[in-house]
């Protein structure tokens, strides 16, 4: 498969409290999705409240994904962990359910040495029967893996993409320099899009698709035919809003955006709270003045 285009990192809809995952707005998301054009979706990821979700619900989810997506758009389940032994199982998992590939993200917290982090990821795609994405994000793991550890894992057959979220454009021009040739180079970072693409990126896992898929998509593909102005026209558009989207840690005021419309309920599972008073009154004036998805 190709890695290019855009790629949402949806969220995981859960009943009024959070106690269950809420099946029927997850599938209306998706469709959504699918209807606005994008790629791909990725379940499970950050964005998805994976830490939060029970093994049962993880694999429950990835299952109930292939099964609606119907092969429309690409499928990219997130089956990382610190533990090197649970992302093989839940990459196995995934792989017999049907993904299109898996996205691994840094084992965190254990803050593994660059030896650990090609070692984590020559294990795990070693058992994967798909396409393999690395998820490089230093802020959620307190580890980075540095460009020249890429030079080691493109020779790793199945890894064929890195979702980079480190915020260092020189980081991520280094890792196209290096390893461009086998690895795909995706933006990790809503509002960096334009300037991954220009380096060489061929897309973006986003945040902010999960509300304008339509104009998201429109963006991408403008920036991969060349025409930046056309797709500059579209991210300042929503520049703001991409940035209001950290305003709260995230997937806080994503669920809240999609809340006030109507796609979801607001729920979100502890630690998380929900979006604070004040700042969701700001956050939903925002999102009224861009108007509806088109």
């Amino acid at each position: 498969m190709e890695f290019r285009g855009l790629y949402t990192a949806v969220v995981t809809p859960f009943t009024s409290g959070g106690s269950q995952i809420d099946y029927d707005a997850y599938a209306k998301l998706l469709e959504r999705q699918i209807a606005g054009g994008v790629a791909g979706v990725v379940p499970c990821g950050t964005t998805g409240e994976s830490p939060t979700l029970t093994h049962e619900e993880h694999s429950e989810l990835i299952r109930r994904t292939v099964s609606l997506v119907k092969k429309r758009v690409q499928v990219i389940a997130g089956t990382g962990s610190n533990s090197t032994a649970e992302a093989i199982e839940l990459t196995k998992a995934a792989c017999s359910d049907g993904v299109d590939a898996v996205m691994i993200v840094n084992p965190y917290y254990n803050k593994p040495t660059q030896e650990g982090l090609f070692r984590h990821f020559e294990a795990v795609a070693g058992v994967s029967s798909v396409p393999v994405m690395v998820y490089n994000i230093r802020g959620r793991t307190a580890v980075n893996i540095e460009p020249e550890t890429f030079t080691r894992l493109k020779s790793v057959a199945r890894i064929a993409c890195v979702k980079e979220a480190s915020g260092d454009l020189g980081q991520m021009a280094r890792i196209h320099q290096l390893a461009g040739d086998r690895i795909a180079l995706l933006s990790g970072d809503d509002n960096l899009t334009p300037a991954v693409m220009a380096i060489g990126g061929l897309g973006v896992v986003s945040v902010a698709s999960n509300i304008f898929p339509k104009r998201l998509s429109a963006m991408v593909k403008h920036y991969l035919a060349g025409d930046y102005k056309s797709g500059n026209a579209i991210f300042y558009d929503l520049l703001e809003f991409m940035q209001a989207l950290f305003w709260e840690t995230n997937p806080i005021p994503v669920k809240a955006g999609l809340a006030a419309l109507g796609l979801c309920k607001p729920d979100i599972r502890l630690p998380m709270t929900p979006m604070s008073e004040g700042k969701r009154r700001e956050f939903e004036i925002l999102l009224n003045a861009l108007g509806e998805d088109r």
